[in-house]
């Protein structure tokens, strides 16, 4: 596995998750519960492509070997990815789909307001431009969350089984790592120490108005998404994802 440096994985990582997570979306299409929802998850959906193309391109500029956004995205293994174990997760039903997509927005909201002030001036530019569209985000997932919450007896308890499935891999969005802390002392990045007890915060406001229960802290395991460790999920979201690129390189319209 190629392991570049800790900017260029840092960049790698928030265009990974984002990618993945939209993937995740669009495999909804023609199956969201209602016409409208099927539009807004199309639309969060392709926000985060467009989130994961200015990351790529980025990294893509760093690594200065002739790779793209487009070959950041189709022509890498599965060990070479560094989303968010969250994001890869199977959709389930519609209380797992909102449950994860809250997780994910939630972070992503604390994490590119902190970003938004970087040193590094390319990173405060697509950190600031994706926080306009990450602020509907969680605005929409966390509603959803307090209304299923909060909805009817069965609606709370598969908001409060969904929690149970996807909890675990929430351990690496409250996790404090070597990696980033050395991009904030090198003054690349702020300083993300307070990140996990702002993504905490939003949770257990979230969760109170839908009267569901924040479990215990998340422990980590062997799996580890910054090191190529994934859960099977994710090889078989990336054969689909990837099929045409690798069926037909170079195809153009």
């Amino acid at each position: 596995m190629t392991k570049y440096d800790e900017l260029t994985e840092f960049l790698l990582r928030l265009g990974d998750s984002a990618l993945i997570q939209a993937q995740r979306l669009c495999e909804l299409t023609g199956r969201a519960p209602a016409l409208e929802e099927e539009m807004g998850m199309m639309n969060v959906g392709l926000d985060l492509v467009g989130q994961a193309r200015n990351w790529y391109e980025y990294a893509a500029e760093r690594i200065n070997d002739g790779t793209d956004a487009d070959t950041l995205a189709f022509r890498r293994d599965e060990r070479a990815f560094r989303n968010l174990l969250l994001v890869e997760q199977p959709n389930g039903d519609f209380a797992v789909t909102m449950t994860k997509q809250f997780f994910y927005d939630a972070w992503q909201f604390h994490l590119l307001t902190m970003l938004k002030g970087a040193n590094d001036e390319r990173i405060a530019a697509i950190a600031a431009k994706s926080l306009k569209e990450v602020t509907y985000h969680l605005r929409r997932s966390s509603q959803w969350v307090e209304r299923l919450g909060d909805g009817t007896e069965e609606s709370h308890q598969r908001m409060e089984k969904a929690v149970d499935v996807v909890w675990r891999f929430t351990f690496e969005l409250v996790e404090k790592n070597g990696a980033e802390l050395a991009l904030s002392e090198s003054g690349n990045i702020p300083a993300l120490t307070e990140l996990p007890e702002k993504w905490l915060a939003t949770v257990n406001e979230v969760f109170a108005k839908a009267t569901l229960t924040v479990p215990d802290a998340p422990s980590t395991f062997y799996l580890s998404a910054r090191t190529g460790m994934h859960t099977e999920h994710l090889g078989m979201l990336l054969a689909e994802m990837q099929f045409l690129q690798r069926a037909y390189p170079d195809a153009s319209w």
